[in-house]
């Protein structure tokens, strides 16, 4: 189940670096406006929002994919607690969402499941 709960978190992360490149990277293009449904002026004007907001997505990741290296090396104790707060945040964050803007349902969604996943899955595997 450890395992399992893994590589579910290892797919939540990489989703939100991918979630960082659209944010940080490529708001302002065609293809993440559509994504996102923003106008080029929203974006526009949004842009240093979406940069730092991207971050955070990316940060997130990182703390997932250093957890998930960490309980690999053997430090299960640290590597799960800092799996549990990457993947926590991001469910959390998906709630969040679709709290504030229930039309944001799907990409919630897609967020959250991966993340919800990983947290069932290791709470499962390491009791």
């Amino acid at each position: 189940m450890v395992t399992a709960g893994l590589v579910f978190a290892a797919l939540a992360a990489l989703l939100h670096v991918y979630i960082f490149v659209m944010e940080s990277l490529t708001w302002t293009s065609p293809r993440t406006r559509a994504t996102f449904g923003t106008t080029e002026a929203e974006a526009e004007t949004t842009k240093l929002l979406a940069f730092n907001q991207g971050f955070y997505n990316l940060f997130l990741a990182v703390i997932t994919g250093v957890g998930i290296i960490a309980v690999a090396l053997g430090h299960r104790g640290i590597g799960a607690s800092l799996v549990f707060v990457g993947v926590g945040s991001m469910a959390a964050a998906a709630v969040v969402l679709v709290a504030s803007d229930r039309a944001k349902a799907r990409a919630a969604a897609t967020q959250g499941t991966f993340p919800a996943i990983a947290i069932v899955l290791l709470l499962l595997g390491l009791h």
